[in-house]
């Protein structure tokens, strides 16, 4: 989940996007940003803003922590895959 090690976020946005049928360009459309930001999330080279996090779980229709989740902290994720 495009971990690069140290502390950082993970996500499932691929994984969510793969879902409701939309491309990194509908997604960053939808939240107002660069399809290279959609990316970089994704890979986990950039950690977004709390704002922008909670924009990208909206258009998911998913709460922001099944999103998003610290490295290590997946626990508390209940979306069932090993880290």
């Amino acid at each position: 989940m495009g971990r690069k090690g140290g502390a950082g976020l993970e996500n499932k946005i691929r994984e969510l996007r793969a879902r409701h049928r939309l491309t990194q360009a509908d997604l960053a459309k939808r939240v107002d940003v660069s399809r290279q930001t959609i990316i970089a999330i994704e890979n986990g080279n950039y950690n977004p803003s709390i704002v922008l996090a909670f924009r990208i779980a909206d258009i998911l229709q998913e709460p922001v922590n099944e999103v998003f989740w610290l490295n290590g902290n997946q626990d508390s994720n209940s979306n069932g895959e090993g880290t």
